[in-house]
């Protein structure tokens, strides 16, 4: 199978792309996200059409649209009483905006189906380098602000007790998001990105005791599901994003059904 190029190219970026998705996604549920990180990838998508339609790469574009998007939508999350409503029309204008750049661009149906499902197998050597640094930028953005996101995330009353300015950390971890979700989408495509995002963070709650527990199981799973996922795509010619989602679904099911009966008993 490594013999093989793009195999070998598949195999790094997805690790990479998995480890950044694993650690943003700790955050991402435990500031209740996860329904934002799906908007911001139905942005990415827009913006990844609007970029084909212009000549660009679709991941310039999509990183574009979801860094702005992540504020805009960010701001909007928290400040709106009626927020799962106003975000929930400002994902489908963007969905609709993201199917009229594709049915105006000359390459329309190859194009929307890598952004919507994902194309690892198709990485280019130059691509991984790109995919990687964003991914490295991701990380030092969250470790950077690790200790007063760690306060924010899981105990925000005693964040502000403590004076920590939870504007600035929110804002800067939307923007760190919105990186993870364009780069994740390079995976699973922009309709399922929040798979990588919630799916092994998820599973990590029940699992994790601690916040750095919380984030080894995470980046595992996240790892567990791509390098499988690689793997049987390769060997079935199957979608590598339906191994990744049934793998990482299976291990959330079997987590919360296994915590489930041991309370009951």
């Amino acid at each position: 199978m490594f013999v093989y190029e793009f195999m070998r190219n598949a195999f790094w970026a997805a690790t990479f792309i998995a480890i950044t998705c694993g650690v943003v996604g700790v955050y991402v549920v435990a500031r209740n996200f996860s329904f934002l990180a799906h908007t911001l990838s139905e942005i990415g998508f827009a913006g990844a059409a609007f970029a084909i339609l212009m000549g660009l790469k679709p991941l310039t574009g999509m990183l574009i649209f979801a860094l702005l998007g992540s504020i805009g939508v960010g701001e909007l999350s928290m400040q709106t009483e009626q927020k799962e409503s106003s975000i929930s029309a400002i994902s489908a204008f963007f969905v609709g905006l993201g199917i009229l750049f594709l049915s105006l661009s000359s390459s329309a149906s190859s194009y929307a189906t890598n952004i919507l499902f994902g194309s690892i197998i198709g990485v280019s050597r130059s691509s991984v380098y790109q995919l990687v640094g964003l991914s490295v930028v991701v990380l030092l953005i969250i470790f950077a602000i690790q200790r007063p996101l760690n306060y924010d995330s899981f105990d925000h009353i005693g964040a502000a007790a403590h004076h920590i300015n939870t504007g600035f950390v929110g804002v800067v971890f939307l923007v760190a998001l919105a990186m993870a979700v364009s780069i994740g989408s390079q995976v699973v495509g922009s309709m399922l990105v929040f798979v990588l995002l919630t799916m092994p963070s998820s599973t990590a709650r029940y699992l994790g005791k601690s916040i750095p527990s919380m984030l080894a199981w995470s980046v595992g799973l996240a790892l567990l599901g791509v390098w499988a996922g690689l793997c049987l795509g390769y060997i079935t010619n199957w979608p590598v994003t339906f191994f990744i989602s049934v793998i990482e679904v299976t291990a959330y099911l079997l987590v919360y059904f296994t915590q489930a009966i041991k309370k009951r008993a």
